[in-house]
């Protein structure tokens, strides 16, 4: 399976990255890296892209790590169609105190707007 993996920079996005690239190990998936642009999130592009080639190269899955520019939903949605991705992992969501979960402005727009299987990781 070809996965991206949409990065902000958040707690949430962080966990997603050791997550996903076990998962990619376990399963023999490929996986794409995208960092978005998220002013809600204390490191840099610069600062969580490093972070994530390094992750991939410890793992042995290669340095494809992209920066993205413009609107973070968009531009993760953009490339997922534009490449032929087959799903797109995401982090985020919190459960609010009747159990349901709150989702980020990112997280929302690529699950309304995507036409490849989202995969959400809380």
């Amino acid at each position: 399976m070809n996965l991206l993996l949409g990065l902000g920079g958040s707690d949430d996005s962080m966990r997603a990255l050791d997550r996903t690239v076990q998962r990619a190990l376990e399963a023999g998936d490929s996986l794409t890296v995208a960092v978005l642009e998220n002013p809600d999130s204390e490191p840099s592009q610069t600062a969580v892209a490093e972070r994530a080639r390094a992750a991939l190269a410890e793992a042995g899955l290669g340095d494809d790590v992209r920066v993205l520019e413009g609107h973070p939903g968009s531009a993760l949605v953009d490339l997922a169609e534009r490449e032929g991705f087959d799903r797109i992992v995401l982090g985020g969501g919190e459960t609010s105190p009747l159990g349901k979960v709150k989702l980020g402005s990112i997280s929302e727009f690529v699950l309304l707007n995507a036409t490849v299987t989202v995969t959400l990781i809380r």
